[in-house]
């Protein structure tokens, strides 16, 4: 095998270095494979697709969306510390980022800069990457957080060499020879304190009142940029501007160039420099039982509002708008029917959707309606149900709280509809957790300092939508049962690190009952949660009345009948009600079933448009005769059958409208039973989060992308020459030799001979620089070539060594 010796990590250790890097491309070569590794962990877009060599890599790590999306990654310090390099002129020494930051060390950040190769060169010179120093480098027209304006070098650009001259000469500074040292000269001025105080203090009055307003930023002012001398100035701007101190921006603006600023701030880049993320802060203090309590009861109550909108929408599915998503006279009725304003019924359905129990059926007349998932979901216990639930949201990138509010295009955003996706929410919903569990146990966080800590964690992402996502992330997960009284619940800390709270939740959950109340009036009374057969027949055979502490329902003629539609009979309801009454079922309730039961179905209607059956002479002559029946437009076929202009939907409902109790019938004459969960769609997958950037690179996949970058970059910068002879014949090796041979260089990254035949019969030697074995493939570098190359492992005939001197 060839004598090159090889690292732990299955490539050569860089050579160590006695001069400091000349381009970024150096620096990486230079960095341990673990080093490359983090880069490209904390940088995933960097690996699609994978450089072929360290020279693309530091190329594609310096174009600017890369550059962006990993400044949007840094705490407020790292940042303050890129912007103050941004600041400081090129190749400047460490004491000078220091004094930028106002004395603090920015060891850490600068650590952190690095790794991510936004920063570069010597530790005791860095260097910003050019890229970042553009996106980052305050000017006249975006001053950014540092509030600064342009260089005297740039501001100065638009005047000429007289007017130059004449502007020394008035800040008591010699001719220069050129335009170039008489801008160096003017901003040395200003970088002397003594010398620029001086001048400062030969200043008029109102003169430090300007530089006062002008040197936090911005640092235009809106006033005519006159050229004048010293001795013609009568107003403190036109002091300034003969003196150089502001500089014309444009004919009616003036601008603060950045060594003068720098000057009246002492040195300073950042009025407030932050090396540490701000406290939150505690609103109020609850007993921790009390929080996971109530936390609990209301992930209970999650679990049951979410079952009772898709037990609805099981019965009677609204349809789904032509542009996508739900109507808002179809989200105003689910929302009466859970009695539930109607942005948070908007909520629980998005919930649902969001993991999967909700979904369009796909017809050609499409409607919402719960998924096959959802009688599965039914069966599992309440704290499993309220994980799924959980683990939803948090994964989801659908934002309940936007809709009714406007896109961009002007249109209102629907439930269930496009455009609520934010890829920020997860990532956001989870931090929030992450600092509520950080808190003491019960204690509520204060909104204003819990914004504020989240600001210095990412300054520059998400802005405006950040800010509301938190207070809406802190009202869901109240609404969801992951905190209680607004402190978060001991078994919301697990979920956000992605463990399982069952556990702990389960003993927390309220037990729910198999009976209720019976009272003469006609109402049961269920003190607490129900088992959810129970309040599912509950629901169909009563309306509910009230919600709270303790749900009323009301038995009428009209829910009678609706469970005799639903298949049950008087017989079955009595012994429902005796089963589940802790009290005897009282008479009038008795009497109320046999009364509707009685009546239930001795009339039948089917289709004809719709027909009338009816043993009872006397009561199809009594419907013929009732003017609330005119618009059905009923007539007698036979003495027991009266016909109807009008379809069978439209005569049940009059006909219930009058107090009769009907029932339909199919054509062979059997009642037809209307089951409330009888709608569901085919089976559906949970939609799919809108990505955040590429998604997290796996441990191997950085392993073989660092191998194959360095494989690649050895070949492109290594002195090319022909290796030893190959042997006269293909190498010839058994498969389980020719498979351990190539696993081997992999892991040396050792160059071997292969003999290869393609899928034309055509064979041939190789030397590679094998990287990766997978699938029944080999990824390796061809050295002939000078490119990577995939050679199928049955097509290759053995493997060799190559000679010492190769």
């Amino acid at each position: 095998m060839s004598s090159r010796r090889s690292g732990q990590n299955g490539s050569a250790d860089p050579a160590p270095r006695t001069t400091a890097p000349r381009t970024l491309a150096e620096e990486l070569r230079a960095r341990p494979d673990d080093g490359l590794a983090a880069l490209l962990r904390a940088r995933p877009d960097l690996l699609n697709p994978v450089p072929g060599d360290l020279t693309q890599l530091a190329t594609r790590l310096s174009t600017r969306a890369s550059v962006v999306r990993a400044l949007e990654r840094l705490d407020r310090f790292t940042l303050q510390t890129a912007e103050a390099l941004a600041v400081a002129p090129d190749d400047s020494p460490l004491p000078v980022l220091t004094a930028l930051l106002d004395g603090a060390r920015p060891t850490a950040p600068l650590a952190v800069l690095r790794e991510q190769a936004l920063v570069w060169g010597p530790a005791d010179r860095p260097r910003l990457v050019r890229t970042a120093r553009d996106v980052l480098a305050p000017t006249g027209g975006t001053p950014g957080p540092t509030g600064l304006g342009p260089p005297f070098a740039e501001a100065a650009a638009g005047l000429s060499p007289g007017r130059l001259q004449d502007v020394l000469a008035d800040a008591g500074l010699p001719a220069t020879h050129d335009p170039v040292s008489a801008v160096a000269a003017l901003a040395a001025l200003w970088a002397d304190r003594e010398r620029a105080e001086a001048l400062l203090a030969t200043a008029i009055p109102g003169v430090k009142d300007v530089l006062r307003r002008l040197m936090w930023g911005p640092p235009n002012g809106a006033t005519p940029a006159r050229g004048v001398r010293a001795a013609e100035a009568r107003t403190p701007v036109e002091w300034l501007l003969a003196r150089g101190a502001l500089l014309p921006s444009g004919p009616d603006n003036v601008v603060l160039p950045r060594e003068v600023a720098l000057h009246l701030r002492g040195g300073r880049a950042h009025r407030q420099v932050e090396p540490k993320p701000p406290a939150v802060a505690a609103a109020a203090r609850h007993d921790p039982g009390q929080t996971d309590r109530a936390a609990a009861a209301q992930a209970f109550t999650a679990v049951r509002t979410v079952e009772e909108a898709l037990d609805l929408w099981s019965a009677e599915p609204p349809a789904v708008l032509r542009t996508g998503g739900l109507g808002v006279r179809e989200l105003r009725r689910t929302a009466t029917a859970l009695d539930l304003p109607e942005a948070e019924a908007a909520f629980w359905l998005e919930l649902a959707f969001g993991a999967g129990l909700l979904a369009a059926d796909g017809e050609a007349a499409e409607r919402w309606m719960p998924t096959p998932l959802f009688d599965e979901w039914l069966r599992q216990p309440v704290a499993e149900r309220w994980l799924l639930l959980a683990r939803g949201w948090l994964a989801a990138t659908r934002v309940a709280a936007l809709v009714g509010s406007r896109d961009a295009k002007d249109r209102v955003l629907s439930a269930l509809g496009d455009g609520l996706d934010r890829s920020i929410a997860p990532e956001l919903r989870r931090a929030v957790l992450r600092e509520l569990a950080e808190l003491p146990p019960g204690s509520v966080p204060e909104p204003a300092s819990l914004l504020e800590r989240l600001r210095w964690q990412h300054p520059l992402r998400g802005g405006a939508t950040r800010d509301r996502l938190v207070d809406w992330t802190l009202a869901e997960a109240e609404r969801l049962g992951l905190s209680g009284r607004g402190a978060l619940a001991s078994y919301a800390a697990p979920l956000a690190a992605g463990q399982d709270p069952t556990a702990a939740l389960a003993p927390l959950l309220p037990e729910p009952l198999d009976q209720v109340i019976l009272q003469p009036d006609l109402t049961a009374i269920a003190p607490g949660p129900l088992h959810t057969p129970l309040a599912q027949t509950l629901a169909v055979a009563a309306d509910v009345e009230s919600k709270g502490g303790a749900t009323v329902y009301r038995f009428t003629p009209d829910s009678v009948r609706r469970a005799l539609d639903a298949g049950r009979t008087a017989d079955e309801l009595h012994a429902f009600l005796a089963a589940h009454s802790s009290t005897p079922v009282p008479q009038p309730l008795t009497y109320l079933v046999d009364d509707v039961a009685r009546r239930h179905g001795r009339l039948r209607v089917g289709a004809a448009s719709a027909y009338l059956r009816c043993d009872d002479d006397a009561l199809l002559a009594e419907l013929l005769a009732d003017r609330r029946a005119a618009q059905l437009r009923l007539r007698r076929l036979a003495p027991t059958v009266l016909a109807a202009q009008a379809d069978p939907v439209t005569v049940l409902a009059q006909l219930r409208t009058m107090g009769y109790a009907p029932a339909a019938e199919s054509p062979d004459g059997d009642v037809l039973i209307s089951r409330p969960d009888a709608r569901r769609t085919p089976p559906r997958s949970a939609p799919v989060p809108v990505p955040d950037g590429p998604p997290p690179v796996s441990a191997a996949l950085l392993g073989a992308a660092v191998r194959s970058v360095r494989a690649g970059d050895r070949a492109a910068t290594a002195v090319h020459r022909e290796p030893g002879a190959a042997p006269a014949e293909l190498p010839r090796t058994a498969a389980a030799e020719t498979l351990a041979a190539l696993q081997t260089a992999v892991l040396t990254g050792e160059r071997v001979w292969i003999g290869y035949v393609n899928a034309e019969g055509s064979a041939s030697q190789r030397v590679v620089e094998p990287v990766r074995v997978a699938g029944g493939f080999v990824t390796a570098y061809d050295q002939a070539r000078e490119e990577m190359q995939t050679f199928s492992l049955h097509r290759i005939t053995g493997v060799a060594e190559l000679a010492e001197d190769s």
